[in-house]
């Protein structure tokens, strides 16, 4: 049946997700979801919202959710663009801000979806290597391109830039447009949101499926110059009105409104972090300085396939990219106390 494919079909290399098993007392560390649930705030504002008023579209314009998030971050509501989950936001920002005809930037290592967006949009992609310790170096960004983007922290190393280092690349690159995907930063890194009044250029996307447990909301936005806020619009606007659903806008704003339980649940996994970060070193891993909900970790003595395989017979799922540099590393996702408990329990029988 592929005859009946566009011709851009046949080409692309889909992102591939993180796997979503169905074992049996399972330990699943593989996809950076938070091990805690959502504010009950949120609950409850979900199920006040589970009424009659579903047979009502939502806001298309999710006022109040901007509202709420304009005020948060100090902004106003004009500079706040809402999606179904960053990951549609991202795709807008590719279609509406990178097709310039000349290459965008972003690390070797980084999120690979950010290559599946270059196929789906024909824009060429230049890859940057990060250094030797797997940082990403400010000053290799600079020079003839159509914009740049990285995560902050990066992902999958967890690696965060200064604030300051990010205000080089910014500053650095007036004439195209700088994304900064802070997915993770919540979990240690600062924000680049204070930048954005003074770089037209500059844009900050976030995502409420990290550390505020909604993952399963599919909640996104990106905060920047009205000029590239309009340009999102329209291109949501053309292609679907109402990316969030009632729903996912009321929970959204219940999990800012309270901000005292995603303190103790950010605290929560940062301490767990460390504890995890000490447990692997003293079974002779390195590990990469982290400031995310995840470690990526390698063995001196152990390739990653291995020992990823190895966790799966014990019912325990982390995240290994077969990708050059990155081989040897897995990709650990910082779970409960007990989940990590069982990880670290687990791994001297292995190594």
């Amino acid at each position: 049946m592929s005859r009946f494919w566009s011709p851009l079909v046949k080409d692309l290399v889909p992102y591939v997700p993180g796997e979503q098993p169905k074992l049996p007392d399972l330990i699943k560390l593989n996809t950076n979801e938070h091990p805690l649930g959502p504010s009950p705030r949120v609950i409850e504002a979900i199920r006040a919202e589970a009424g009659d008023s579903l047979r009502l579209y939502p806001d298309p314009n999710g006022d109040a959710l901007k509202a709420t998030l304009a005020d948060y971050h100090g902004v106003s509501t004009q500079q706040v663009f809402l999606g179904n989950g960053s990951d549609e936001v991202l795709a807008h920002i590719f279609y509406g801000l990178f097709q310039h005809g000349k290459p965008i930037l972003f690390p070797d290592i980084t999120y690979s979806f950010y290559p599946v967006y270059c196929g789906i949009y024909n824009i060429d992609a230049q890859p940057v290597p990060v250094d030797e310790h797997f940082s990403i170096r400010p000053e290799d960004y600079r020079g003839d391109c159509g914009g740049i983007i990285f995560p902050n922290p990066n992902a999958p190393t967890g690696k965060a830039l200064t604030l300051s280092e990010i205000e080089q690349i910014v500053a650095g690159n007036p004439d195209v447009v700088v994304v900064i995907d802070e997915a993770y930063v919540d979990f240690g890194a600062e924000t680049a949101i204070s930048l954005v009044d003074r770089y037209p250029n500059l844009l900050v996307t976030q995502t409420l499926s990290k550390s505020r447990s909604l993952a399963g909301l599919r909640v996104g936005f990106a905060i920047g110059h009205e000029d590239l806020v309009e340009a999102l619009e329209r291109i949501k606007n053309s292609f679907n009105s109402y990316p969030l659903d009632r729903l996912a806008l009321v929970g959204a704003v219940a999990a800012y409104e309270d901000e005292a339980y995603f303190r103790r649940a950010t605290d929560y996994v940062i301490g767990e972090r460390e504890r995890v970060t000490q447990g692997l070193q003293a079974l002779g891993f390195e590990v990469l300085p982290s400031a995310a909900n995840f470690v990526l970790a390698r063995h001196p003595a152990h390739a990653g396939a291995d020992l990823a395989a190895a966790l799966r017979e014990r019912s325990i799922i982390v995240r290994h990219f077969n990708k050059p540099r990155i081989e040897s590393f897995l990709r650990i996702t910082i779970g409960s106390a007990e989940q990590n408990g069982r990880l670290l329990g687990a791994l001297p029988d292995i190594v």
